[in-house]
Order: structure tokens, then sequence, then C-alpha cells
């Protein structure tokens, strides 16, 4: 690797970690004594997340174990050695959980029908049960910055909702803290990451290989937008960390029912018919970037 190529790669690997332990921190997402299962599919993403945290692991004044799981849901040529071999090599503690949840939702789901949600839910029970077994305190998955505005953008158009993935939640059965502590990190990013560590990578033969998944033309549809309007993403991944209740329309959150007329200012109170003013430029301002922020602390001492 020549000198450029590699003071970008160590620039890359310094912003991911610096990414992840800002949102640990953010998220008080790690904890000491934490035995932390890292779900390791074989994709780009969950080979980064488990990297990552192993080098966190080394540097952080927290201690907390991490143990690698792996659900081999039995998909026709699946190379089964190929995990089992790498996390060997690397010292890393992991279990390879086997399932066939793929004869499953290849029974149920009709030919040409996708498959995710189903396929979701099947591998989530799974995963809920080997994390009881293992006594882990947290689950980590590998979704990514794009991951989450892809889901807040499906459930807007496809759902209705104003959703998206957090970065930390309780588990629909109650007893487990799923963690996403790559939040902040653009996927992008993490194949470059990838690359760079060259991973080996395994596909999925499953949900990869399905055309016109809304998720796909939403991804898509995002990254047009990244490439014609640098900044964007950015922009909107800042304002689900900037919600004004006031200023949507639910009346389950806000009560705009009570709301009266008073003699003093009214906080969050709107400009009545003022239009709203942007900066006529601001997009090129977004792709120049603010500098990057001093490291911030990767997981919070307790």
């Amino acid at each position: 690797m020549i000198k450029k190529q590699q003071y970008n790669a160590n620039k890359l690997q310094k912003r991911l970690r610096r990414q992840v332990g800002t949102a640990i921190a953010d998220f008080n997402m790690i904890e000491a004594g934490d035995r932390i299962m890292v779900c390791l599919s074989g994709g780009k993403d969950s080979y980064a997340l488990l990297d990552i945290l192993r080098n966190l692991q080394i540097h952080s004044p927290v201690n907390f174990e991490l143990i690698a799981v792996n659900l081999d849901q039995k998909q026709p040529g699946f190379p089964e050695q190929v995990l089992p071999s790498y996390l060997t090599q690397i010292g890393m503690p992991f279990q390879i959980v086997e399932q066939d949840t793929y004869s499953v939702v290849k029974r149920v789901i009709a030919e040409g029908k996708t498959t995710c949600s189903l396929c979701s839910r099947l591998r989530r029970g799974v995963l809920y049960r080997v994390a009881g077994e293992l006594g882990a305190t947290k689950i980590a998955l590998g979704h990514h910055r794009d991951d989450i505005l892809e889901t807040l953008f499906l459930n807007m158009f496809y759902g209705g909702k104003l959703k998206a993935m957090p970065p930390k939640l309780v588990s629909d059965n109650g007893k487990h803290i799923v963690i996403r502590p790559l939040a902040y990190c653009k996927e992008k990013d993490l194949a470059a990451y990838a690359e760079i560590s060259d991973f080996p990578i395994i596909p999925c033969n499953l949900c990869g290989s399905q055309k016109n998944l809304q998720r796909q033309t939403t991804k898509e549809m995002m990254q047009r937008w990244d490439k014609k309007f640098p900044g964007r993403l950015e922009t909107m991944f800042r304002s689900i960390q900037n919600i004004q209740l006031s200023h949507l329309a639910d009346t389950s959150h806000y009560n705009f029912v009570s709301l009266q007329a008073q003699d003093q200012p009214f906080e969050n109170g709107d400009t009545a018919f003022d239009e709203e003013a942007f900066e006529p430029n601001i997009e090129e301002m977004l792709a120049l970037g603010p500098e990057e922020a001093t490291d911030r602390p990767m997981v919070p001492q307790s």
C-alpha cells in the first residue's frame, strides 16, 4: 500500500472508531461488566462492527466481554467454514447457531414475494434465545446510518409512520437491550473499510438476490441524493436527533387541544406567517463539511 493510501486508510479507521465511540457514549450502549453478543452475518457491516468493538475493548477504560454469534440459516451453498476459520484466526470467542430458517421462509413465502420480514422475525427470535443462553447483557447489530435513514423513509412512504431504527432499544419481549454502535457510520465508509481490511465477505442468497425490494429502491434514491447533493443525508440524519413535536401533527404526543394564547413568549412558538428561510447555497456549504471534532471518549466511565 502506497503512502497516500495508507494515510487515507488510517484516517478512515480513526473516523469510524471515533463515530462508534461517540454513538456508544451518546446512548450509553456499553457499561462496565457487559457481555456483548455481536451478531455476525458475514457481511461487511457486521465484520466492521466486530473489528471496531475489539479495538475499543482493548483501549477502553471500561471492562466488557465480546462474543461473536453467527446464525447459520442453512442457505444452500453457504460456506460454513469461513466464519469459524476467521474467528479462530483472530482469537475471537464465538458460537455458530444452526437453525434452518431458510427452508421455513422458502416454504411459507410465495415465489417472487419479499422474504425479508419473515426472515428477520425468525432470525430475531433465535438470536434472542441465544442471547439468554449466553448470558449476554447487550445484543450488538451492524446497522449503520444509511440503514436508519432507509427505515425512516420506508416507514414514511409505505407505513405512514415517522419511525426509524433507534441506536438503542429494548427488545420486543422486554428481556434484551439491542444496540447499534454503527449508527453514526456511513455505509460507503464501512464498504471501504471492509475492502481495506480484506474481510472474508459471505453474500446472502436469500434477501440479497431479491429484485425490486422497497428498501433497495429507497437505498438507490438516497445514493442519488448523496451524489447530487453532498451533505443532504447528514442533514437528514441530524433531523431525527432534533425533533420538534409542536411542529408536527401527532395529537397523542403533543397536547394541541389545550393550546391557549398567553401574555408572555411561548416556548417553541411558531413564527406565524413568516416563510422559512434557508441558506441558498446550503448544499455547497454542506459539501465542504465542518472541521472534524476532537475525539470524544469511546465509552463512558462508570
